[in-house]
């Protein structure tokens, strides 16, 4: 059963981000947590979610999403979206590349 993470985005409510078949989440930068997922042979799909900025070596946000990843695969078949809540700061846009 594939599952998502409905995360709110500042000016466009919310958008969902899959929560199945990651590899890696990493703090990028102080504004960006990147989500990777498996691709095809090698190669990696990468989704950006832009938030507001943390402190230097702060990696709240990367926690966050990573527990809210851990939270959604644990409900039922039922429940394909995880709405995430209580995120440390804002998420201005979320891309992929």
């Amino acid at each position: 059963m594939e599952k998502f993470l409905r995360i709110p985005v500042t000016g466009e409510n919310f958008q969902l981000v899959s929560a199945t078949g990651i590899v890696l989440i990493e703090q990028n930068s102080t504004t960006t947590v990147h989500v990777h997922y498996k691709g095809g042979s090698t190669a990696t799909d990468v989704v950006t979610i832009t938030h507001a900025t943390a402190p230097s070596n702060d990696e709240s946000m990367r926690d966050a999403i990573q527990d809210a990843v851990i939270a959604a695969l644990g409900t039922a078949w039922t429940s394909p979206a995880f709405t995430v809540s209580g995120l440390p700061f804002a998420v201005s846009g979320i891309a992929v590349a």
